[in-house]
């Protein structure tokens, strides 16, 4: 059976965030960086196993591994096989910084990943620098080209919309995609619990880029079954695309399917609520029957939408913390 809330919204989409460890230090989410080390109580290798199987036996067809950055973890080879493994799982994605993505993307591809989601907020290395802490932007390129040129084409590129540097985004990313067939999607800065002063400086609305493209011919691309809230367009003359993640555009929570797992198996039914709901305990004892009934119960009370128009940011500190 598969997993529906009270507004018939099937939730076929697991966010799984298996680290909250991060190392960059992101003007928007860790300005300070990640402190500490990674925590002890990540989920393990068969706590994933029971997670993944139950959500697959329940309509999940699409699985997102997450952060913090996944690619910490050493054993991310055997966490994407592991979820492989469901044969209901259609889809495997993996959203990162690219750190040492060139070093390691093969094992992943080999795991089973099919889907690469890697963060760019620009092209540009001085700006990256400013925005992330770290001189890499020539290195990720670098990489992406080379997954590309391997035959790899299901990437695509997040770039967070910025106020400082809006003058430059559009242009550069309209240069990206023109010959590479790579989506990049535009994401509105989402206000967390320790951003609020950043948040009312540095935010700016997808609308009026979008608004650009449109006049510029761009058309808006049929949703994929399954696919996150991201509104995509091509365009004839370009080999690549641009998309916009809106979250405080109308209607964005209307078509939600998605659920968001912390990597320390708490389960967030809208990014912004302000309720996690525990589910070790289930996993613990691989309690595969006990897990399906409380999922079935608790999608009942997911949210119709989120409040952040109300500057309710619900229990997400900052994004490092289910990876958005």
């Amino acid at each position: 059976m598969n997993l529906t809330d009270q507004f018939n919204r099937r939730l076929s989409y697991l966010r799984l965030s298996i680290t909250d460890l991060c190392n960059y230090r992101c003007s928007y989410c860790l300005p300070d960086g990640y402190q500490g080390k990674a925590k002890p109580d990540e989920l393990t290798l068969p706590e994933i196993e029971t997670l993944s199987a139950v959500f697959a036996q329940n309509g999940t067809r699409k699985v997102r591994l997450t952060g913090g950055e996944p690619t910490l973890r050493r054993d991310l080879p055997e966490i994407i096989a592991t979820v492989r493994a469901n044969p209901e799982i259609e889809s495997i994605a993996l959203t990162t910084n690219a750190f040492k993505l060139g070093k390691n993307f093969a094992d992943y591809h080999a795991a089973g990943l099919d889907k690469l989601n890697i963060s760019i907020d620009s092209f540009d290395p001085e700006t990256f620098y400013q925005i992330t802490g770290k001189r890499e932007c020539t290195n990720i390129l670098h990489d992406l080209d080379s997954i590309l040129e391997s035959g790899f084409y299901s990437i695509k590129v997040n770039t967070l919309l910025l106020k400082k540097y809006a003058d430059k985004t559009l242009p550069d990313a309209l240069e990206f995609v023109k010959n590479r067939p790579v989506t990049l999607r535009f994401i509105e800065l989402m206000q967390t619990g320790d951003n609020f002063q950043f948040f009312d400086q540095q935010h700016i609305s997808a609308s009026t880029i979008e608004r650009s493209l449109i006049e510029q011919g761009w058309q808006l691309r049929p949703r994929d079954a399954h696919a996150g809230p991201a509104r995509e367009y091509y365009h004839a003359d370009f080999s690549g695309g641009i998309g916009f993640i809106a979250p405080y555009s109308k209607d964005f929570c209307n078509s939600c399917n998605r659920l968001r797992i912390t990597a320390q198996g708490k389960m967030h039914l809208c990014l912004f609520g302000g309720v996690a709901y525990d589910l070790r305990d289930f996993l613990r004892r691989d309690d595969r029957a006990g897990l399906t009934q409380y999922l079935h119960e608790t999608m009942l009370l997911k949210p119709e939408h989120h409040y952040l128009h109300d500057k309710k940011v619900g229990l997400i500190t900052n994004l490092s913390m289910t990876g958005g």
